[in-house]
C-alpha cells in the first residue's frame, strides 16, 4: 500500500524534523559528533601498548594483565544492552553528557589506580561508559535528514574507526613522554571539554517524545526487533563477520612486524594505524552511496574488496608495501559495510534507533573478541599465512551471504516501533 507508506514517511520526517526544528546540523556539528565518538571510543583500546608499563607499575602477573583488556570489553559489551537503549527513553543531551562526566570520574580513578584491583575496576567502568559512542551515532542520525542520513553515519563513524585506530599510536607515544598514566589524565580532561561543549551545542528533545516504555520493555524490546527484522539479523551478521577479519589483522599484525626482518619498534608499529586512517576516511564515500539506494551494490563491493585485501597481507613478511595497500583496502571494506549496515538499520525504526545501533554492535563486539582470540592463536601454532587464511575465511563467508541474500529485499518498515 504505498500511499500508507508514503504518509507514515512523511511523519517520521515531521517528527523528525520537530525534534531538530531549530536545530541545523552543520558540517561543524557533525565534526563534532565523529570527535566524540572517536575520543570515547579510543578508551576502550588505549590500554593494550601500555600493558607491560601498567603490570610492572602495580606489581601485577601476566594473567592478571592480560584482564585489563578483558574487562573493558567486558564492560563495553554490557554497556551495549544495557545503557545504549537508554537513548530511545531519556533526553539523549543529557544522557550523552552524564555518561561522558562518569566517564571522566572512570578515567581519574584508572589515572590514580595504586592497586591491581582498583585499576581493574576503573576499566571496567571505562568500557562500561565509552558506549556513549553508539549513543553519539544513533543521536546523529536522528538529526539527519532522511536524505543525507547516509553521509551523516558515514562522518560520524569516520570519527570511531579513527580513534580506534589511532588509539595505540597515541597511548604509546604519550606514555614514552610521560608515562602511562598521563594518556588516561589526558582523556579524561579531553572528555570533560567535550562533555562541555556537547551539553552547549546539541539541541534537547523537541515534539517528538521519548518511548513510553519500562525499563525492563525497553531491553525486551531489543531482543524483539532482533526477532522480527530479518534485516537487523541479515547485517549484523555481516557485522560480526567484517569486524571478526577487522580484529584479525590489527590484534596479530605486530607479531610478523617485530620479527625479523622488520625488528619494529611498538612507536612504529603503532603508527601502521595512520596508513588505516586513509582507508577510513575513503570509505565516507559509502554514506553518500547508500543516500542514492546503493546499497546493496556497496556491500557487495565492499565485501569483494575486503576478501582481496588478504591477498597482498600474505605478502607482509616480503614488502612492506604489500601490507600498506592491503591495510587501505581492509580498512576502507569494513567502513563501508559498517556505515551501510548502521544507515539501514536505523532506518528501519528511527523511534528505536539507540535498541537497533545496539543490539547491532553486540555483533560487532562478538565478531572483535572473535577474531582476536582466533588470530593470536593461530598464530603461535601456525604463522602468519595461517592468519591470513582465518582472515580471508571471515571475508569470503561474508561475500557469499552477501550473494545468497542479495535479491531478498525486506519488506519496508513505515510503521513507528513498538
Amino acid at each position: 500500500m504505498p500511499g500508507n507508506c508514503e504518509a507514515a514517511t512523511r511523519r517520521t520526517e515531521g517528527q523528525e524534523r520537530g525534534e531538530g526544528a531549530a536545530f541545523v546540523l552543520s558540517r561543524g556539528v557533525v565534526t563534532l559528533f565523529a570527535v566524540a565518538c572517536g575520543a570515547a571510543v579510543a578508551n576502550v583500546y588505549f590500554s593494550q601498548p601500555l600493558l607491560v608499563t601498567m603490570g610492572h607499575d602495580l606489581a601485577m602477573s601476566p594473567a592478571l594483565v592480560g584482564s585489563v583488556v578483558t574487562l573493558t570489553h567486558v564492560g563495553y559489551g554490557l554497556g551495549l544492552f544495557f545503557l545504549v537503549p537508554l537513548g530511545d527513553m531519556a533526553d539523549r543531551r543529557r544522557l550523552i553528557v552524564a555518561q561522558l562526566l562518569l566517564l571522566v570520574l572512570a578515567l581519574a580513578v584508572v589515572a590514580a589506580a595504586r592497586t591491581a584491583a582498583i585499576l581493574l575496576a576503573g576499566m571496567a567502568v571505562t568500557g562500561l561508559l565509552a558506549v556513549v559512542t553508539q549513543t553519539l551515532v544513533a543521536f546523529a542520525a536522528s538529526l539527519a535528514p532522511a536524505a543525507q542520513r547516509g553521509r551523516v553515519v558515514g562522518l560520524v563513524t569516520s570519527g570511531v574507526v579513527i580513534g580506534i585506530l589511532l588509539a595505540r599510536t597515541a597511548s604509546g607515544l604519550m606514555a614514552d613522554l610521560a608515562g602511562w598514566r598521563s594518556v588516561y589524565l589526558a582523556s579524561a580532561s579531553l572528555t570533560a571539554l567535550l562533555a562541555l561543549v556537547l551539553y552547549r551545542v546539541l539541541p534537547r528533545h523537541g515534539e517528538a517524545p521519548p518511548t513510553t516504555l519500562s525499563y525492563g520493555q525497553l531491553l525486551r524490546s531489543t531482543i524483539t526487533l532482533f526477532a522480527r527484522e530479518r534485516l537487523l539479523r541479515l547485517r549484523a551478521l555481516f557485522g560480526l563477520l567484517v569486524f571478526a577479519a577487522f580484529s584479525t589483522l590489527w590484534s596479530s599484525v605486530a607479531l610478523p612486524l617485530s620479527e625479523a626482518p622488520y625488528f619494529m619498534s611498538h612507536s612504529a608499529i603503532g603508527a601502521l594505524g595512520l596508513i588505516g586512517v586513509a582507508g577510513a576516511l575513503a570509505a565516507t564515500v559509502a554514506g553518500r552511496l547508500n543516500d542514492r539506494g546503493l546499497s546493496r551494490r556497496t556491500t557487495g563491493i565492499a565485501l569483494a574488496l575486503l576478501a582481496a585485501s588478504w591477498l597482498p597481507l600474505a605478502f607482509t613478511r616480503s614488502s612492506l608495501w604489500a601490507l600498506f595497500v592491503g591495510v587501505i583496502l581492509l580498512d576502507l571494506a569494513v567502513q563501508a559495510v559498517h556505515v551501510t549496515n548502521q544507515t539501514l538499520i536505523y532506518a528501519l525504526h528511527p523511534d528505536a534507533g539507540s535498541r537497533l545501533i545496539g543490539g547491532y554492535m553486540v555483533f560487532y563486539s562478538i565478531g572483535s573478541a572473535t577474531g582476536a582470540i582466533a588470530a593470536t592463536s593461530l598464530y603461535t601454532v601456525a604463522g602468519w599465512g595461517a592468519v591470513c587464511a582465518l582472515g580471508a575465511a571471515f571475508s569470503c563467508l561474508g561475500l557469499v551471504l552477501w550473494a545468497c541474500t542479495r535479491h531478498a529485499t525486506p519488506r519496508t518498515r513505515c510503521q513507528p516501533w513498538p
